[in-house]
């Protein structure tokens, strides 16, 4: 019979799995080159176990709690299969490197290099030390619509970029040539590498502390934990079948058409299967995601549902998941389907896993959120030297959805992006030639409710030199939705002000090669969340604090709370607030009545004089 781990070590073990991963975080941000990593935090570090078991995850992206796993196991097998069984052994030794950015397996863009070492302990091999990181450039198209994987970029297989402390000049040298600012993707790599090794190095001081059977027996005792936390609330789910549909806008390809999400969660004792077989096929445009990222969006969902403060984040709190996802799906695409912008899709089958089981768990689910990253990728020439500049100009904030007790936060990232930040202004400003005119909140943007939507934000950015503007926006049409009688929050939307007092919306969202001249301004305004419960319920001191804060205006207090002022003023009358409510409630102001204002919408001729500014301004300096 095994030993059992003593409970204190164990403990002991388990802060010291999360601590290293926080270290390598830190370590990180400290010495990458690109802003995206250093202050939108757009990263995950981890470690696993020799089998590729998440043992601990620092989390920047939710989504990657499935994506590094799986990467880390394929690698585990393609090396046993290339150099193990030429050798007898594992095919991975002291002082390798791997690396890949293969979207079908990390499940996302090719962005996304993928760092792993392995750490061996008295002559064993016993785990990984992965990062993953959003590299600004990687090749490929910067402007426009991608519709396969080549003209994404640079597509690095399984490889080792060091063999047994050996740097391969190969990989290296292939790199430096296939990116447009190699010093920064240079920077990142040596920055990945750094982190990777730095905790692998801390793994092998917990061993050298407390022995490799302990260490390895605490993992297991603290999965099991982990487990059996995840177990007890699945149980506390009623048994039975729930199912929930929402759409995507179009795949920014073929306009206007909807890409529907459809999930069916059945729950049977402490076991849950999330099912996404009806989830829309792989579509034309750059929104797939691979089967990593699907799973993810199910994994991310489970997580908040059953454990969402139990730390660290592993494998045992997705034991009682079953996940079904065919291939092809938009999330499970194949190759060679575009991947570029992978992140936008998943996050809406997290907020429709939560819809399907609002019926089940009312206290544990949430509205709608904004769900998309509101960023737009910028390129252009610096006018002092003529260098090329490249911007992922965002991230922006939204509105979260309602729950029953709380309203939504307001000025969110979005699921996908989780601990990500955006980016700070002072930043922008420094270091483009961008002017931030605005950032902050959309009055009314939250959708109504006994608990209202968190609000979106605005941000106006104004072209201090002429660049190339593209922005990828979803969720403008298909709005956040409200639960048991919430209003849905406003949705995203971009426009462009190429004058002072003219500026043009674009209905989809979608932005792609469009060129800015000096003093023209892109604006990206983020939705709320949807509101959860009838919005005459909510108490009027939270309107009147709303009021005073200026997160809804009188209009929004008058038409879908139903209150009442006192003649000339703006103190809430409160008799006849409450005769107004008696009246409203078997007919309620509709959700869409008082959206605010939108801007004019994008004429063909606007459109077609922004594209062809676009190629001027391409010929001219690329």
């Amino acid at each position: 019979m095994a030993k059992r781990p003593d409970p204190v070590q164990t403990e002991i073990i388990r802060n010291g799995l999360v601590a290293i991963t926080e270290e390598m975080k830190s370590n990180l941000l400290r010495t990458a080159y690109s802003m995206i990593i250093y202050e939108a935090q757009d990263f995950t570090v981890g470690l696993f176990d020799a089998e590729g078991n998440t043992v601990s995850i620092g989390i920047g992206l939710p989504m990657f709690i499935r994506g590094m796993s799986h990467t880390v196991r394929r690698m585990l097998e393609h090396f046993a299969e290339r150099e193990g069984k030429r050798n007898g052994d594992i095919g991975i030794y002291p002082g390798d490197v791997l690396v890949t950015n293969d979207a079908y397996l990390t499940g996302s863009h090719l962005n996304h290099m993928t760092f792993v070492v392995p750490i061996f302990a008295e002559g064993t091999f016993v785990a990984f030390s992965a990062c993953m990181a959003h590299w600004a450039d990687i090749g490929g198209a910067l402007d426009g619509m991608t519709k396969d994987i080549y003209s994404e970029g640079l597509q690095v297989p399984i490889i080792k970029a060091w063999r047994r402390g050996e740097p391969n000049h190969d990989y290296l040298d292939f790199i430096r040539m296939n990116v447009r600012i190699p010093e920064r993707a240079m920077g990142d790599l040596n920055a990945q590498v750094a982190a990777v090794r730095m905790g692998a190095r801390r793994f092998n001081q917990l061993i050298d502390r407390y022995g490799v059977a302990a260490v390895q027996g605490g993992i297991s005792a603290i999965m099991d934990h982990t487990e059996a936390r995840a177990r007890e609330q699945v149980r506390a789910i009623p048994d039975g079948v729930y199912e929930a549909e929402s759409f995507m806008d179009d795949d920014g390809v073929d306009a206007g058409k909807r890409v529907r999400i459809k999930v069916k969660v059945t729950v049977a004792g402490d076991q849950m299967t999330i099912d996404l077989t009806d989830v829309a096929a792989q579509v034309k445009g750059f929104y797939n995601s691979g089967e990593a990222a699907g799973k993810a969006c199910c994994q991310v969902a489970f997580k908040c549902l059953t454990s969402p403060l139990e730390k660290p984040i592993n494998e045992g709190s997705f034991r009682p998941l079953n996940i079904i996802l065919p291939p092809g799906r938009v999330v499970s695409a194949v190759r060679p389907s575009p991947m570029r912008w992978w992140m936008t899709f998943p996050m809406t089958i997290v907020d429709t896993i939560f819809k399907a089981l609002a019926p089940a768990i009312p206290d544990r689910v949430i509205s709608g959120h904004h769900a998309d990253l509101l960023s737009a990728a910028l390129n252009g020439r610096r006018p002092e030297n003529g260098r090329l500049w490249l911007l992922s100009g965002g991230l922006i904030g939204g509105g979260w959805g309602a729950k029953q007790g709380a309203d939504g936060s307001s000025a969110t990232i979005c699921i996908n992006d989780g601990d990500t930040h955006n980016s700070p202004v002072e930043q922008v400003e420094a270091k483009y030639p961008l002017v931030v005119e605005r950032y902050g909140l959309r009055e009314d943007s939250g959708g109504a409710g006994t608990w209202q939507g968190g609000l979106g934000t605005e941000k106006i950015v104004r072209a201090a030199a002429e660049f190339m503007f593209n922005a990828q926006v979803e969720r403008v049409q298909c709005r956040p939705w409200g639960l048991f009688g919430g209003h849905p929050g406003t949705g995203n939307q971009v426009s462009v002000r190429v004058s002072p007092d003219k500026e043009l919306r674009f209905p989809t969202g979608k932005v792609l090669a469009r060129h800015l001249q000096t003093g023209d301004a892109y604006i990206l305004r983020a939705g709320g969340g949807g509101g959860f419960g009838t919005p005459l319920d909510r108490p009027l001191t939270k309107i009147e604090e709303d009021l005073r804060e200026g997160y809804i205006s009188r209009k929004r207090a008058e038409g879908c709370y139903g209150v009442m002022f006192k003649a000339g003023t703006n103190e809430v009358d409160v008799a006849a607030t409450k005769r107004r409510r008696a009246e409203l409630v078997d007919r309620p102001t509709p959700p869409d009545a008082l959206d605010p204002e939108d801007a004019a919408v994008m004429s063909s001729d606007d459109e077609a004089k922004l594209f062809t500014r676009g190629k001027s301004f391409l010929a001219r300096c690329c």
